[in-house]
Protein backbone atom coordinates (compact mmCIF):
# COMPACT_ATOMS: atom_id res chain seq x y z
CA UNK A 1 0.00 0.00 0.00
CA UNK A 2 1.29 3.63 -0.67
CA UNK A 3 2.56 5.60 2.17
CA UNK A 4 0.63 3.23 4.33
CA UNK A 5 2.14 4.46 7.58
CA UNK A 6 1.69 8.15 6.96
CA UNK A 7 -1.70 8.41 5.02
CA UNK A 8 -4.29 8.22 8.26
CA UNK A 9 -2.08 10.91 9.82
CA UNK A 10 -1.67 12.93 6.73
CA UNK A 11 -5.77 12.53 6.40
CA UNK A 12 -6.22 14.08 9.69
CA UNK A 13 -3.88 17.16 8.70
CA UNK A 14 -5.24 17.86 5.93
CA UNK A 15 -9.19 18.23 6.84
CA UNK A 16 -8.82 19.32 11.17
CA UNK A 17 -6.11 21.90 9.34
CA UNK A 18 -8.29 22.80 7.01
CA UNK A 19 -11.57 22.97 9.26
CA UNK A 20 -9.44 25.07 12.44
CA UNK A 21 -8.84 27.62 9.96
CA UNK A 22 -12.43 27.57 8.35
CA UNK A 23 -13.52 28.02 12.04
CA UNK A 24 -11.65 30.56 12.79
CA UNK A 25 -12.45 32.84 9.60
CA UNK A 26 -16.11 32.00 9.80
CA UNK A 27 -17.48 32.24 13.15
CA UNK A 28 -20.51 34.17 11.98
CA UNK A 29 -21.86 31.09 9.92
CA UNK A 30 -21.06 28.98 13.06
CA UNK A 31 -23.14 31.23 14.59
CA UNK A 32 -25.58 30.98 12.48
CA UNK A 33 -25.68 27.00 12.94
CA UNK A 34 -25.92 27.00 16.34
CA UNK A 35 -28.87 29.34 16.60
CA UNK A 36 -30.90 26.46 13.61
CA UNK A 37 -29.56 23.62 15.96
CA UNK A 38 -31.36 25.07 19.03
CA UNK A 39 -34.16 25.96 16.74
CA UNK A 40 -34.76 22.35 16.05
CA UNK A 41 -33.00 20.37 18.92
CA UNK A 42 -34.10 22.46 21.80
CA UNK A 43 -37.32 23.83 20.88
CA UNK A 44 -35.91 27.16 20.98
CA UNK A 45 -38.29 30.33 19.50
CA UNK A 46 -37.58 31.31 16.29
CA UNK A 47 -39.64 31.84 13.41
CA UNK A 48 -39.24 31.04 9.34
CA UNK A 49 -39.17 34.77 9.10
CA UNK A 50 -36.48 35.02 11.14
CA UNK A 51 -34.53 31.83 10.16
CA UNK A 52 -34.51 33.19 7.22
CA UNK A 53 -33.00 36.57 7.68
CA UNK A 54 -30.37 34.82 9.72
CA UNK A 55 -29.09 33.15 6.80
CA UNK A 56 -29.11 35.52 4.32
CA UNK A 57 -27.68 38.07 6.38
CA UNK A 58 -25.32 35.61 7.54
CA UNK A 59 -23.97 35.53 3.90
CA UNK A 60 -23.65 38.99 3.69
CA UNK A 61 -21.49 39.40 6.36
CA UNK A 62 -24.04 40.59 8.46
CA UNK A 63 -24.40 43.81 6.78
CA UNK A 64 -28.25 43.93 7.46
CA UNK A 65 -30.73 44.59 10.41
CA UNK A 66 -33.84 42.68 11.01
CA UNK A 67 -36.08 45.67 11.82
CA UNK A 68 -35.68 47.07 8.08
CA UNK A 69 -36.10 43.18 7.06
CA UNK A 70 -39.22 43.39 9.00
CA UNK A 71 -40.22 46.94 8.14
CA UNK A 72 -40.28 45.94 4.28
CA UNK A 73 -42.13 42.43 4.85
CA UNK A 74 -44.61 44.51 7.33
CA UNK A 75 -44.90 47.26 3.99
CA UNK A 76 -46.57 44.08 1.98
CA UNK A 77 -48.47 42.72 5.44
CA UNK A 78 -49.98 46.25 6.06
CA UNK A 79 -51.04 46.44 2.01
CA UNK A 80 -52.61 43.21 2.10
CA UNK A 81 -54.63 44.05 5.21
CA UNK A 82 -55.61 47.48 3.42
CA UNK A 83 -56.80 45.73 0.45
CA UNK A 84 -58.53 42.57 2.42
CA UNK A 85 -60.80 45.03 4.04
CA UNK A 86 -61.64 46.76 0.78
CA UNK A 87 -62.67 44.02 -0.82
CA UNK A 88 -64.90 41.66 2.21
CA UNK A 89 -67.01 40.12 -0.72
CA UNK A 90 -64.89 39.78 -3.33
CA UNK A 91 -64.24 36.21 -3.69
CA UNK A 92 -66.94 33.36 -4.67
CA UNK A 93 -66.41 30.82 -2.15
CA UNK A 94 -68.83 29.67 0.40
CA UNK A 95 -67.12 27.55 2.84
CA UNK A 96 -66.89 28.42 6.88
CA UNK A 97 -63.04 29.45 6.28
CA UNK A 98 -63.73 32.09 4.12
CA UNK A 99 -62.03 34.99 6.00
CA UNK A 100 -58.73 33.21 5.71
CA UNK A 101 -59.41 32.37 1.83
CA UNK A 102 -60.02 35.76 1.42
CA UNK A 103 -56.41 36.80 3.27
CA UNK A 104 -54.78 34.59 1.04
CA UNK A 105 -56.36 35.60 -2.34
CA UNK A 106 -55.66 39.25 -0.69
CA UNK A 107 -51.74 38.35 -0.35
CA UNK A 108 -51.71 36.45 -3.83
CA UNK A 109 -53.45 39.63 -5.38
CA UNK A 110 -51.03 42.21 -3.95
CA UNK A 111 -47.72 39.95 -4.57
CA UNK A 112 -49.07 39.01 -8.52
CA UNK A 113 -50.81 41.89 -9.50
CA UNK A 114 -50.49 46.03 -9.45
CA UNK A 115 -52.33 47.17 -6.54
CA UNK A 116 -54.28 50.58 -6.38
CA UNK A 117 -55.59 51.46 -3.11
CA UNK A 118 -57.17 55.03 -1.96
CA UNK A 119 -56.00 55.84 1.39
CA UNK A 120 -55.80 59.01 3.40
CA UNK A 121 -56.59 61.43 0.10
CA UNK A 122 -53.34 59.59 -1.59
CA UNK A 123 -53.39 56.14 -3.94
CA UNK A 124 -50.80 53.88 -2.66
CA UNK A 125 -49.38 51.99 -5.64
CA UNK A 126 -47.73 48.36 -5.45
CA UNK A 127 -46.17 46.82 -8.53
CA UNK A 128 -46.27 42.90 -8.64
CA UNK A 129 -43.06 41.05 -7.86
CA UNK A 130 -41.60 39.44 -10.94
CA UNK A 131 -39.67 36.27 -11.87
CA UNK A 132 -35.69 36.87 -12.57
CA UNK A 133 -34.83 34.64 -15.19
CA UNK A 134 -31.33 35.83 -14.54
CA UNK A 135 -29.10 33.19 -12.42
CA UNK A 136 -32.48 31.71 -11.66
CA UNK A 137 -30.30 28.82 -9.22
CA UNK A 138 -27.37 31.69 -7.88
CA UNK A 139 -24.75 30.34 -9.30
CA UNK A 140 -22.94 33.79 -10.17
CA UNK A 141 -24.43 35.24 -6.89
CA UNK A 142 -25.94 33.39 -4.26
CA UNK A 143 -27.82 36.67 -3.33
CA UNK A 144 -29.84 36.05 -6.37
CA UNK A 145 -32.05 33.67 -4.45
CA UNK A 146 -32.73 35.90 -1.14
CA UNK A 147 -35.82 37.46 -0.09
CA UNK A 148 -33.74 40.50 0.89
CA UNK A 149 -33.06 40.92 -3.02
CA UNK A 150 -36.75 40.69 -4.00
CA UNK A 151 -37.67 42.88 -1.26
CA UNK A 152 -35.03 45.62 -2.88
CA UNK A 153 -35.67 44.86 -6.35
CA UNK A 154 -39.42 43.67 -6.86
CA UNK A 155 -37.70 40.38 -8.25
CA UNK A 156 -37.30 36.84 -7.14
CA UNK A 157 -37.34 33.21 -8.18
CA UNK A 158 -39.06 30.16 -6.80
CA UNK A 159 -37.05 30.33 -4.02
CA UNK A 160 -37.86 33.61 -2.80
CA UNK A 161 -41.21 33.82 -3.72
CA UNK A 162 -42.92 31.40 -1.92
CA UNK A 163 -40.58 32.15 0.86
CA UNK A 164 -41.99 35.60 0.97
CA UNK A 165 -45.00 34.32 0.94
CA UNK A 166 -45.07 32.46 3.80
CA UNK A 167 -43.76 34.33 5.58
CA UNK A 168 -46.65 36.74 4.84
CA UNK A 169 -48.95 34.12 6.21
CA UNK A 170 -46.86 33.65 8.81
CA UNK A 171 -47.19 37.26 10.04
CA UNK A 172 -51.25 37.32 9.37
CA UNK A 173 -51.50 34.20 11.42
CA UNK A 174 -52.76 31.86 8.12
CA UNK A 175 -51.74 28.20 7.34
CA UNK A 176 -48.68 27.92 4.75
CA UNK A 177 -47.19 25.01 3.69
CA UNK A 178 -43.93 25.46 1.34
CA UNK A 179 -43.86 22.25 -1.14
CA UNK A 180 -41.07 20.74 -3.57
CA UNK A 181 -40.84 19.78 -6.31
CA UNK A 182 -37.37 19.44 -8.71
CA UNK A 183 -35.24 22.73 -8.54
CA UNK A 184 -38.62 24.40 -7.82
CA UNK A 185 -40.42 25.39 -4.15
CA UNK A 186 -44.43 26.49 -4.08
CA UNK A 187 -47.06 26.37 -1.96
CA UNK A 188 -50.23 24.10 -0.69
CA UNK A 189 -52.90 25.81 0.42
CA UNK A 190 -56.45 23.74 2.13
CA UNK A 191 -59.80 25.14 1.71
CA UNK A 192 -62.85 24.26 3.65
CA UNK A 193 -64.47 23.31 -0.27
CA UNK A 194 -61.91 21.66 -2.45
CA UNK A 195 -59.40 20.55 -0.40
CA UNK A 196 -55.69 21.28 -1.20
CA UNK A 197 -54.64 22.92 -3.99
CA UNK A 198 -51.31 24.76 -5.10
CA UNK A 199 -50.43 28.17 -5.33
CA UNK A 200 -47.89 29.27 -7.82
CA UNK A 201 -45.88 32.41 -8.32
CA UNK A 202 -44.12 31.94 -10.41
CA UNK A 203 -46.58 31.99 -13.00
CA UNK A 204 -49.15 33.91 -11.04
CA UNK A 205 -51.70 30.29 -11.28
CA UNK A 206 -53.31 27.90 -9.34
CA UNK A 207 -51.87 24.74 -11.43
CA UNK A 208 -52.63 21.03 -10.65
CA UNK A 209 -50.29 18.88 -9.55
CA UNK A 210 -50.08 17.84 -13.28
CA UNK A 211 -48.22 20.57 -14.10
CA UNK A 212 -45.32 18.92 -12.10
CA UNK A 213 -46.20 15.09 -13.10
CA UNK A 214 -45.93 16.69 -17.00
CA UNK A 215 -42.31 17.79 -16.45
CA UNK A 216 -41.18 14.20 -16.44
CA UNK A 217 -39.03 14.21 -13.72
CA UNK A 218 -41.09 13.62 -10.86
CA UNK A 219 -41.52 9.90 -10.57
CA UNK A 220 -43.60 8.08 -9.18
CA UNK A 221 -41.68 6.82 -6.81
CA UNK A 222 -40.79 10.11 -5.14
CA UNK A 223 -44.62 10.90 -5.16
CA UNK A 224 -45.60 7.75 -3.26
CA UNK A 225 -42.70 8.55 -0.36
CA UNK A 226 -43.23 11.97 -0.24
CA UNK A 227 -40.12 13.29 -1.19
CA UNK A 228 -42.35 16.20 -3.88
CA UNK A 229 -45.70 17.54 -4.00
CA UNK A 230 -46.44 17.13 -0.28
CA UNK A 231 -46.91 19.83 2.73
CA UNK A 232 -43.74 20.62 4.92
CA UNK A 233 -43.70 21.09 8.86
CA UNK A 234 -42.49 24.15 10.08
CA UNK A 235 -39.48 21.84 11.30
CA UNK A 236 -39.11 20.64 7.82
CA UNK A 237 -39.26 24.43 6.20
CA UNK A 238 -36.60 25.25 8.76
CA UNK A 239 -34.62 22.24 7.51
CA UNK A 240 -34.24 24.32 4.17
CA UNK A 241 -32.73 27.19 6.15
CA UNK A 242 -30.56 25.23 7.36
CA UNK A 243 -29.32 23.74 3.75
CA UNK A 244 -29.54 27.73 2.61
CA UNK A 245 -27.27 28.05 5.32
CA UNK A 246 -24.61 25.34 3.77
CA UNK A 247 -25.02 26.42 0.07
CA UNK A 248 -24.12 29.97 1.25
CA UNK A 249 -21.21 28.74 3.06
CA UNK A 250 -19.89 26.55 0.02
CA UNK A 251 -20.61 29.83 -2.30
CA UNK A 252 -18.53 32.08 -0.05
CA UNK A 253 -15.73 29.52 0.85
CA UNK A 254 -15.81 27.48 -2.21
CA UNK A 255 -12.11 25.66 -1.47
CA UNK A 256 -14.01 25.08 2.10
CA UNK A 257 -13.23 20.90 3.15
CA UNK A 258 -16.97 20.12 3.26
CA UNK A 259 -17.12 19.68 7.36
CA UNK A 260 -19.07 22.35 7.59
CA UNK A 261 -21.62 21.39 5.09
CA UNK A 262 -21.72 17.95 5.93
CA UNK A 263 -23.07 18.86 9.54
CA UNK A 264 -25.33 21.35 7.88
CA UNK A 265 -26.79 18.62 5.59
CA UNK A 266 -27.25 16.04 8.76
CA UNK A 267 -28.83 18.32 11.15
CA UNK A 268 -31.31 19.15 8.31
CA UNK A 269 -31.77 15.83 7.40
CA UNK A 270 -32.36 14.94 11.41
CA UNK A 271 -35.58 17.18 10.82
CA UNK A 272 -36.15 16.07 7.18
CA UNK A 273 -35.45 12.81 6.93
CA UNK A 274 -36.43 12.60 3.05
CA UNK A 275 -34.91 15.84 2.11
CA UNK A 276 -32.97 14.72 -1.04
CA UNK A 277 -31.33 18.30 -1.62
CA UNK A 278 -29.72 17.67 1.48
CA UNK A 279 -28.77 13.73 0.71
CA UNK A 280 -27.58 15.08 -2.85
CA UNK A 281 -25.61 18.21 -1.41
CA UNK A 282 -24.18 15.67 1.78
CA UNK A 283 -22.82 12.65 -1.62
CA UNK A 284 -21.44 15.53 -3.67
CA UNK A 285 -19.70 17.29 -0.59
CA UNK A 286 -18.50 13.37 0.17
CA UNK A 287 -16.71 13.35 -3.14
CA UNK A 288 -15.07 16.40 -3.07
CA UNK A 289 -13.43 15.82 -0.06
CA UNK A 290 -12.75 11.77 -1.46
CA UNK A 291 -10.86 13.66 -4.40
CA UNK A 292 -9.17 16.48 -2.26
CA UNK A 293 -7.79 13.21 -0.25
CA UNK A 294 -7.31 11.39 -3.93
CA UNK A 295 -5.00 14.50 -4.60
CA UNK A 296 -3.19 14.95 -1.45
CA UNK A 297 -2.28 11.06 -2.15
CA UNK A 298 -1.55 11.55 -5.55
CA UNK A 299 -3.31 8.71 -6.22
CA UNK A 300 -4.14 7.95 -10.30
CA UNK A 301 -7.84 6.73 -9.71
CA UNK A 302 -10.20 8.24 -7.11
CA UNK A 303 -10.96 4.67 -5.80
CA UNK A 304 -7.82 4.08 -4.54
CA UNK A 305 -8.43 5.82 -1.13
CA UNK A 306 -10.83 3.05 0.03
CA UNK A 307 -7.45 1.60 0.70
CA UNK A 308 -7.14 3.39 3.75
CA UNK A 309 -10.48 3.29 6.84
CA UNK A 310 -10.76 6.96 6.34
CA UNK A 311 -11.23 6.64 2.33
CA UNK A 312 -13.07 3.73 2.46
CA UNK A 313 -15.73 4.75 5.16
CA UNK A 314 -16.34 7.88 3.27
CA UNK A 315 -16.58 6.30 0.03
CA UNK A 316 -19.28 3.60 1.16
CA UNK A 317 -21.11 6.73 2.91
CA UNK A 318 -20.89 8.51 -0.65
CA UNK A 319 -21.92 5.66 -2.11
CA UNK A 320 -24.74 5.20 0.07
CA UNK A 321 -26.20 8.68 -0.15
CA UNK A 322 -26.35 8.23 -3.97
CA UNK A 323 -28.30 4.84 -3.92
CA UNK A 324 -30.77 6.46 -1.16
CA UNK A 325 -31.35 8.90 -4.31
CA UNK A 326 -32.00 6.47 -6.98
CA UNK A 327 -34.22 4.85 -4.53
CA UNK A 328 -36.20 7.68 -3.71
CA UNK A 329 -36.57 7.72 -7.94
CA UNK A 330 -34.95 11.35 -7.22
CA UNK A 331 -34.10 12.80 -10.79
CA UNK A 332 -32.32 16.08 -11.57
CA UNK A 333 -33.98 18.60 -14.15
CA UNK A 334 -31.31 20.47 -15.91
CA UNK A 335 -31.35 24.08 -16.21
CA UNK A 336 -32.24 24.91 -19.60
CA UNK A 337 -34.91 22.11 -19.31
CA UNK A 338 -36.22 24.43 -16.15
CA UNK A 339 -36.47 27.27 -17.54
CA UNK A 340 -38.37 25.76 -20.42
CA UNK A 341 -40.85 24.18 -17.95
CA UNK A 342 -41.44 27.35 -16.16
CA UNK A 343 -42.21 29.00 -19.83
CA UNK A 344 -44.39 26.70 -20.67
CA UNK A 345 -46.30 26.64 -17.19
CA UNK A 346 -47.09 30.63 -17.96
CA UNK A 347 -48.01 29.88 -21.77
CA UNK A 348 -50.34 27.34 -20.95
CA UNK A 349 -51.44 28.31 -17.73
CA UNK A 350 -54.63 27.26 -18.87
CA UNK A 351 -54.61 23.92 -19.30
CA UNK A 352 -52.68 23.25 -15.71
CA UNK A 353 -55.14 25.74 -13.97
CA UNK A 354 -57.05 24.50 -11.16
CA UNK A 355 -60.76 26.30 -11.72
CA UNK A 356 -61.56 24.96 -8.42
CA UNK A 357 -58.66 26.83 -5.98
CA UNK A 358 -60.42 29.37 -4.47
CA UNK A 359 -59.34 32.70 -6.34
CA UNK A 360 -58.98 31.47 -9.56
CA UNK A 361 -60.62 32.68 -12.84
CA UNK A 362 -64.02 30.51 -13.80
CA UNK A 363 -64.64 29.77 -17.01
Amino acid sequence: MRNAITISSIFFFLFTNTQLWSQKDTKHFVDAQKKLFSCLENGESLSFKEAVFLVENTAMDNFGSIESFEKEVQHFVNLIILWNERNKRSLRYSGKDYDEVLLRSSIFHTLMDTTRILFKNDTLIQHPIRYDFDDIFGTNEWSNMFVTKLLQTGKGNCHSMPYLYKIICDELNISCHLALAPNHIYIKHRAEKGGWYNTELTSASFPMDAWLMASGYISLEAVQKGIYLDTLSEKESISLCVLDLAQGYNHKYPDNDGAFVIECCDLALKHFPDYVNAILLKAETSLKQLQAMQREMKYTYLKEVTAIPEGKAKWDEMNSLYMQLYKFGYRQMPEQMYVEWLTSLKTEKEKYSNKNAPGAKKD
